[in-house]
């Protein structure tokens, strides 16, 4: 059971969603929608453990299902830890009856995100008072074809070794401040066996299967 300081904080974001100027078929739109505030009514109410007590007394007295009460309820996902590297998988495939049918939309990504919107207000590894927790990208997967047949080709980013992250990954928190700039480097296509210097901007204009992230801040 939430006690009521959690109950008033479970619902509570590091930064305002609300503030967000959201452009549908982004990254941060899809974010946005994964972890709405959800309510669960009619056939998706909550078995309630504290309203069934209430009303029948102790879960002993109960002898079928059908006694248990029910109630309206409210389900939000958030990220309660911030990760050193963040893996974001796009769906790219859609279901129509037996057929699945391979979603070709391009997905607007940015190379520096802000997670803060979609963490809770008592994110663990997260100062105290912080509004913002910043990743750099540094890779993408990216697939072209069908369902059936298709290649998977790979942008990474050659850039400088990002020490604060061991800090992360071994005690949960950097051990100083980052720059909120995107890391500094040189992007390469990297397909099979053919590698190729190419601009952020190709990079940004690809049709992303797997997105990776560094934590910045």
């Amino acid at each position: 059971a939430l006690s009521a300081e959690d109950s008033e904080t479970a619902f509570c974001t590091l930064a305002n969603r609300e503030d967000l100027n959201l452009e549908e078929g982004s990254v941060q739109y899809c974010l946005y929608q994964f972890t709405r505030n959800e309510k669960l009514t009619e056939t998706n109410k909550l078995l309630c453990d504290v309203c069934t007590q209430m009303h029948y007394g102790p879960k002993k007295n109960i002898k079928n299902e059908k006694k248990y009460v029910y109630t309206n309820a409210r389900k939000q996902m958030l990220i309660s830890l911030a990760p050193p590297v963040l893996t974001l998988h796009l769906k790219r495939f859609q279901q129509g009856g037996f057929n699945l049918r391979k979603v070709n939309k391009h997905v607007k990504f940015p190379e520096v995100i802000d997670l803060a919107p979609f963490c809770t207000s008592k994110c663990k590894n997260v100062a105290e008072g912080e509004t913002k927790v910043l990743y750099s990208l540094y890779g993408v997967v990216e697939h072209s074809g069908t369902m059936r047949s298709g290649h998977y080709t790979a942008y990474a980013k050659m850039r400088n070794m990002n020490n604060n992250l061991s800090d992360l990954v071994l005690r949960g928190q950097s051990s100083q401040a980052l720059e909120t700039e995107p890391v500094k480097g040189q992007w390469f296509h990297i397909s099979d066996t053919h590698v190729q210097a190419v601009s952020a901007a190709k990079v940004l204009n690809s049709q992303a299967y797997l997105l990776f992230y560094e934590r910045l801040l």
